[in-house]
């Protein structure tokens, strides 16, 4: 039997492979994976605090808000990827800091 604590734990532990992921790597693709990681953790929390109350529907309705503006994330992301790959010729996040004023 899958208990609250376990998708409360599965959940801290996709989140911290996410935030550390998102704050180690140099790519910006993969940082980026690292922020849809931890969003999917924050899914597994509102779902799973929806077992306490199922008659309310509220996690579900909230995981599918955060999936919708995950997707329109993601979308931006990479459009910004693209214009640093076409600028750097790079997706180093280290690079970044050549677009600084001087």
């Amino acid at each position: 039997m899958v208990t609250f604590l376990h998708y409360m734990l599965a959940s801290a532990f996709l989140f911290s492979i996410g935030l550390a992921i998102a704050l180690t790597k140099r790519s910006a693709i993969v940082a980026l994976m690292g922020v849809e990681l931890m969003l999917n953790a924050a899914n597994i929390n509102l779902v799973a605090f929806n077992l306490k109350n199922p008659a309310l529907a509220d996690g579900h309705a909230f995981a599918i808000f955060v999936i919708v503006i995950a997707a329109a994330e993601v979308c931006v992301a990479l459009a910004l990827i693209i214009k640093l790959f076409q600028y750097f010729k790079s997706v180093d996040l280290h690079q970044l800091n050549q677009l600084k004023e001087k």
